[in-house]
């Protein structure tokens, strides 16, 4: 398997992918070290897990130049997703011990009832090539902690940091044949679907979740499934610092370079704040400064994948085709590398594919919208449901917007974050289950009832 820098289309490195052989002997080696790991006091796995999290701080550099070149992220946001998966393992080995430990119920006379939170067993973590520390240690963090043994398989884009994270977390404590990678694309991906994993967490996109999710069905294990999102986010009309808020927004939907499920996909402005917003938003996109990942200053670098350049400018053509106008971008860029313009679309419509199907890239839709019952209806109108955010000046107003529309995280003045505190979870072709919070410790537990009569 050969590793390219999608910013110089140069192959970094050649990689043995795994063999039907291979994947089974890991799954039985972790089959058999997975019950010694439960057996370690759980206070001791939290220490293991605290121990990943500061070798992750030690090594942030080489982990990030690592990111880097085989993902194409800036290398600023490379150092600040370790350091934002470091600040989500801080809150889940903070909190284990409260959502893991046995629970007692009920305690009366001679009767005791209490839960406990038994681990799945062996879990299969097929994870994500955008923020592989972010959306991998929300799956084999807590998966560690509750005592699971897990079968990590990175993405294809992403296996040089997934090696990276195996290193560390055996350097932290985590034994040998309880942590396993499975190196490889599709065709490894497709053979973990046959075999008998306790339980399957997947993050990318609605297609392949479902496909897993059909796949796997007939095992009768868990399948949680973080899947993509086509993100809406409106802005009233009694925003006062509109500059700012543009802003703040236009990072929304291009951090990343718009490669997150979460980021910003299609905004609705109010008509009386609607130029203004637009003049700004194009403003603050046309600042940024493009180029290769590792130059200092670089908000802009490549795309991660080849092929979605010609996916975005199907998105550009099709807007044009159909009355939107380009207020910056829509062309890729000459000379080597993934590289995309960030692009502002305006008068844009539901009828045009930058408004209903996910971008995953720099590219954006704005819209006009005359009241909060048309900014809603459109909102509304999707089939995915991750994230939604109001910007706005009374607070009621954007609770009462968000409180409508089907989504699993609701923001109001903010956008394209995510708290360890709070569960992450989509609706609809944006996936089930949740990750984070104290749902997310659990997810990876079968609580067991105990009726105790002494």
């Amino acid at each position: 398997m050969k590793i390219v820098n999608p910013a110089t289309e140069e192959i970094i490195k050649e990689l043995q992918e795994d063999t039907d052989a291979s994947v089974k002997q890991k799954l039985e080696q972790l089959k058999s070290a997975q019950p010694s790991w439960h057996q370690v006091a759980l206070k001791d796995r939290i220490q293991v897990l605290q121990k990943f999290s500061d070798l992750l701080a030690r090594d942030i550099e080489t982990l990030a130049a690592v990111l880097t070149s085989e993902v194409g992220k800036p290398l600023q946001q490379a150092r600040n997703e370790v350091n934002g998966a470091r600040a989500r393992i801080q809150w889940l080995t903070k909190n284990a011990d409260t959502y893991l430990k046995d629970e007692v119920m009920t305690q009366e006379g001679n009767l005791t009832e209490k839960i406990s939170y038994e681990p799945l067993g062996v879990v299969c973590n097929i994870s994500a090539w955008n923020y592989p520390y972010l959306v991998g240690v929300n799956v084999f963090v807590p998966a560690l902690l509750a005592g699971n043994a897990v079968m990590y398989k990175p993405s294809e884009y992403a296996t040089l940091t997934g090696l990276e994270i195996e290193r560390l977390l055996k350097e932290s404590g985590v034994p040998q044949n309880v942590f396993h990678v499975a190196i490889g694309a599709r065709a490894v991906g497709e053979l973990l679907l046959e075999l008998p994993f306790n339980g399957y967490f997947f993050t990318g996109s609605y297609r392949t979740g479902k496909y897993i999710y059909e796949k796997v069905a007939g095992k009768m294990v868990p399948c949680q499934l973080e899947l993509g999102g086509k993100d809406p986010l409106y802005v009233t009309d009694d925003v006062a610092d509109i500059k700012s808020v543009a802003a703040g927004t236009a990072d929304g939907a291009f951090y990343n370079n718009g490669q997150s499920c979460c980021a910003v996909e299609r905004i609705y402005v109010h008509e009386k704040v609607y130029d203004q917003y637009v003049d700004e938003f194009v403003k603050e996109v046309k600042s940024w400064k493009i180029g290769a990942p590792t130059e200092e200053g670089v908000y802009i670098g490549p795309l991660s994948r080849k092929e979605q350049v010609a996916f975005l400018e199907q998105q550009v053509a099709d807007a044009t085709q159909k009355g939107a106008k380009l207020a910056t971008g829509g062309h890729r860029m000459n000379g080597r590398g993934y590289y995309f313009e960030p692009t502002v679309i305006t008068t844009a419509t539901h009828q045009m594919t930058v408004m209903r199907e996910e971008s995953f890239g720099p590219i954006i839709g704005i819209m006009k919208v005359i009241n909060d019952e048309e900014a809603i209806r459109l909102m509304q109108d999707t089939a995915y449901g991750l994230t939604a955010s109001v910007y706005s000046g009374n607070q009621q107003r954007a609770e009462t917007i968000l409180q409508q529309i089907n989504s699993g995280t609701g923001y109001w003045n903010c956008c394209d974050r995510v708290s360890a505190a709070l569960p992450w979870s989509g609706r609809q072709h944006s996936g089930f289950g949740a990750t984070l919070s104290h749902a997310g410790l659990r997810a990876f537990t079968k609580p067991k009832a105990y009726h105790l009569k002494s």
